[in-house]
């Protein structure tokens, strides 16, 4: 029986390279995954999301992260400027406008 545990020991420690990558391959399928199934889309999100704000312009109709409707009436580097009602203007950072209404032609 000793011998059997001896001999076991000294197989573990010469495994072959096939058996070390198939022991690594679920991590790699895993990895696989994550990159078609998470991060993927989310970066395709992210440039669809930058190439919205970069295209901002006066009189679009957006809608910020906070849930505030408004329209443009400018833009400057880092900063839009809404109109949300009659006589009240804000700015916020164009980082915050998370989408573009469509207009009323467009519809």
């Amino acid at each position: 029986m000793l011998s059997s545990i001896a001999y076991a020991a000294a197989g573990e420690q010469g495994q072959a390279p096939s058996s070390q990558l198939v022991n690594f391959l679920p991590f790699v399928l895993i990895f696989v995954v994550f990159w078609f199934l998470l991060i993927r889309p989310q970066t395709k999100r992210q440039k669809e999301h930058q190439a919205m704000v970069s295209n901002l312009k006066k009189g679009d109709k957006v809608v910020t992260n906070g849930g505030i409707h408004g329209t443009v009436i400018g833009v400057a580097d880092k900063i839009v400027v809404l109109r949300i009602a009659e006589n009240v203007k804000i700015e916020v950072a164009k980082g915050c406008v998370a989408s573009l209404q469509p207009r009323k032609d467009e519809e």
